[in-house]
């Protein structure tokens, strides 16, 4: 039987060395909205709820872990793939209930792709543990979990979109530099009005056309993506927005906002379709209307400049299309209005088709094209 090490051998010196530390698994998942999953531990006493996960067993690598607490916490055997962030904690976070001696935390974030209604369907809780499941947009997520995992889940799920590569916190802080999405503090928004399906064809005679947006298209196949500033964070949005009396047509309108909000000079602009509000309820209630969306070559950018509606200076993003519907929130409707936005500009004007990249901000001094 081999005798415990003694304290002054080399090699138990050299283990107690060595730095000790807790790991956590957990996961990102979304439904086809881009909405987080959240659950809620029974055992928190503040309310606060958690990315689905939990602690890895002596022995047990991180991924493993994570798969077995999906099937427990969720009943889903979900494949996982990339690590989308990795935090470390310093012993004595505040984060850590102090009557607990942690001697420090690890915790990886998987990504665990986005759920199908069916699967969303099949969702079971362990009901001594968890209380609830809910899919959130990510300021309401950030609401509802404690502030470091509220920056980690914005972390991961940021760095999914921003095709950034794996996030690496240190007690809340980005190690490596922080990714435009997180420095610009960009939130996901579902609107469930804005990601109903394209009409195509011409809008009937009679419905006023209340809004034109476009995909505005580089030379290389990527769009230009705005971010709103606001108190809770920057919102992604389109070029374009409301239609005035002064414009003579939709064309006009996303010419003119596309200048105002983005400093954009923009050629051929070619009308995708619509969608259908059917009660005008942002305009006052003005009854049903259409929302025009458009496609359009860019030919030059200018230097960044307030919004004259808004006073604001809105953060011009360099996205594909696909990366601009996940960060529009738009879903699947979206996606598929991405892909023939793309088609467009690749069979009228032969652009590319763009491939996943680095999601990245256009400098303020504009792009020479």
């Amino acid at each position: 039987m081999t005798s415990p090490l003694s304290p002054l051998d080399p090699a138990a010196r050299y283990a107690a060395s060595r730095h000790a530390a807790w790991l956590g698994a957990a996961a990102l998942i979304t439904d086809e909205a881009g909405r987080v999953l959240l659950v809620r531990p029974t055992y928190r006493e503040d309310g606060s709820w958690l990315l689905p996960g939990g602690a890895v067993d002596p022995g047990e690598h991180p991924h493993d872990a994570c798969r077995r607490e999906i099937r427990e916490e969720l009943g889903l055997d979900l494949p996982l793939s990339a690590v989308l962030a990795v935090r470390s904690f310093a012993s004595g976070h505040p984060d850590v209930r102090p009557d607990v001696p942690c001697p420090g935390e690890i915790q990886f974030v998987f990504d665990g792709g986005t759920l199908a209604p069916a699967q969303v369907a099949a969702v079971r809780l362990p009901r001594d543990e968890l209380s609830a499941y809910a899919f959130l947009d990510t300021q309401e997520a950030g609401q509802r979990l404690r502030p470091a995992d509220g920056r980690l889940m914005l972390a991961a799920y940021r760095a999914r979109l921003g095709h950034t590569g794996t996030a690496h916190l240190a007690d809340g802080r980005h190690v490596l530099g922080v990714p435009v999405l997180d420095r610009l503090d960009v939130h996901v928004r579902h609107r469930p009005l804005w990601d109903r399906p394209l009409r195509p064809g011409t809008v009937p005679d009679g419905l006023h056309v209340r809004q034109a947006w476009g995909w505005c298209f580089l030379p290389d196949g990527r769009v230009v993506l705005g971010a709103d500033p606001g108190p809770r964070g920057a919102l992604p949005m389109l070029p374009g927005g409301t239609t005035e009396h002064t414009d003579p047509t939709p064309e006009d309108t996303l010419h003119r906002e596309a200048a105002e909000e983005a400093q954009l000079t923009l050629v051929d602009p070619v009308r995708l379709g619509w969608v259908l509000d059917e009660t005008g309820a942002v305009y006052g209630g003005t009854g049903p209307n259409a929302r025009l969306r458009l496609a359009a070559r860019v030919t030059a950018v200018g230097p960044a400049a307030a919004d004259p509606a808004t006073d604001r200076t809105v953060a011009r993003l360099l996205t594909t299309p696909a990366q601009a519907a996940a960060l529009l929130g738009w879903g699947p409707a979206g996606a598929r209005q991405a892909q023939l936005a793309a088609a467009l500009a690749h069979d009228r004007w032969g652009l590319p088709v763009a491939r996943p990249t680095t999601v990245e901000e256009i400098p303020d001094e504009g792009l020479r094209l």
